[in-house]
């Protein structure tokens, strides 16, 4: 309501709250239990947990770049090696989603970019276009054919049959 309205018109409401009204001079017992809660319980853990995290947060261990060695790929494994197969296995299968986050990443640029410059993304965004579809290419052309069942020994055999293509083209 602006300030000059009209008093008269628009009288104030009357109020619905009763004024409280003390019938006792004893303090509530449940404010009583409150706050020896809060002080017997609540406060001291609050305090302690307080400290611990502070603690913490000047200890903390950097964990999300932590390096992993490489472990031999399958063709280095000794025949036999079960153990071997299945390192190498478990290093493909990280290599894979790296792969994967690295084609999402890349994509994700290249949808930025394609917002970002509208009808004229074609010619603003090429060095995009063209780094997503170097990646693109060449993540097909390791990991395209493999289908759902997808492994290392697959990969490696695609692989194989690859190069053994481009040798006998290379020979004609």
């Amino acid at each position: 309501m602006p300030a000059d309205f009209d008093k008269e018109a628009y009288p104030k409401p009357p109020r619905q709250t009763p004024v409280a009204d003390k019938q006792t001079a004893l303090p509530n017992p449940a404010l009583i239990l409150s706050k020896l809660f809060y002080y017997s319980v609540d406060l001291p853990v609050t305090t302690f947990r307080g400290v611990v995290d502070s603690i913490r947060a000047q200890n903390r261990s950097v964990y999300y770049h932590q390096k992993f060695r490489r472990v031999p790929d399958l063709t280095e494994c000794v025949h036999g090696d079960y153990l071997c197969y299945y390192e190498a296995e478990m290093q493909w299968r990280r290599d894979f989603k790296v792969d994967q986050e690295i084609v999402k990443v890349i994509q994700e640029r290249m949808r930025a970019c394609q917002q970002r410059e509208g009808h004229s993304y074609e010619q603003n965004c090429s060095k995009e276009i063209e780094q997503f579809n170097e990646v693109s290419n060449s993540y097909m052309s390791r990991y395209g054919d493999l289908g759902a069942y997808s492994s290392g020994r697959k990969c490696l055999m695609k692989q194989k049959e690859r190069m053994m293509a481009a040798q006998a083209q290379s020979a004609i």
